[in-house]
């Protein structure tokens, strides 16, 4: 494996780390109530999370394991694309395991070990998100030389596993873990003049994608299956050879 694969040095955490993960849970566990997915507070429980230190990633892989088959991969900064698809299709999730400090509390530029547990752990205990994630991994790593392919790919990823938003019982709710871990996310979109849509996989293509600044659109789904046909049918386009316009 490449060099950005680490060990978690639980014992090198220092008790600001712990400090920070535990502001960071109150805060986004207290912002998240009646916003998340059902699926994140399900998955926040069982995969042992709680307020009080950070995460063994050991333990958690646990957990995972026994509920959807997969696990952590501790690495210490971003991945290029055909080592983290290649991962997802694996069933390996790649967490940061460096935490931010207090000075980075509401902005970081790069995904956290907050942002990368906190996040994206929960909705992975949930085995229809995990079998989605595993069969995008799948997809994208047989078309890692496609640069318009992969820009898809990475919208696709985008708009649903980091900000995504989804229809539960009548009401909008979140599963996107750009969206779980942050504050100013999370008040951006729930803002009244916040851009969100129906979730329609044409128009997620369509539109430009980056992290760099808060979302100027989100994609609502109407149920969970949305994220397991989108993938199939982006896959059946490229085994066709079908022309994606230019990104």
């Amino acid at each position: 494996m490449p060099h950005v694969m680490v060990t978690q040095h639980y014992d090198r955490y220092t008790p600001q780390d712990h400090l920070v993960w535990k502001v960071l849970f109150d805060r986004q566990t207290a912002l998240l109530h009646k916003r998340a997915a059902s699926a994140f507070a399900q998955g926040l429980e069982k995969a042992g999370l709680h307020r009080h230190a950070i995460p063994h990633f050991e333990e958690v892989s646990k957990r995972l394991q026994k509920a959807t088959g997969w696990q952590l991969e501790p690495v210490n900064g971003m991945l290029d694309d055909a080592t983290f698809f290649g991962l997802l299709a694996e069933r390996k999730f790649p967490a940061t395991v460096w935490i931010r400090s207090m000075q980075q509390f509401d902005f970081i530029e790069e995904p956290d070990l907050f942002h990368g547990v906190f996040g994206h752990v929960p909705l992975l205990m949930n085995q229809a998100f995990a079998d989605f994630l595993h069969f995008l991994g799948r997809v994208a790593a047989q078309h890692l030389h496609d640069a318009e392919a992969m820009a898809r790919m990475e919208r696709l990823y985008g708009f649903t596993v980091q900000f995504g938003l989804v229809q539960e019982n009548g009401a909008t709710r979140m599963f996107g873990a750009g969206l779980l871990s942050s504050s100013g996310e999370i008040h951006h979109c729930v803002a009244d003049e916040s851009n969100r849509r129906p979730y329609d996989l044409a128009t997620v293509l369509r539109t430009p994608y980056s992290e760099a600044h808060l979302q100027e659109q989100y994609f609502v789904l109407n149920g969970w299956e949305q994220l397991t046909e989108s993938v199939a049918e982006l896959a059946a386009m490229l085994s066709a050879g079908w022309e994606l316009q230019p990104a």
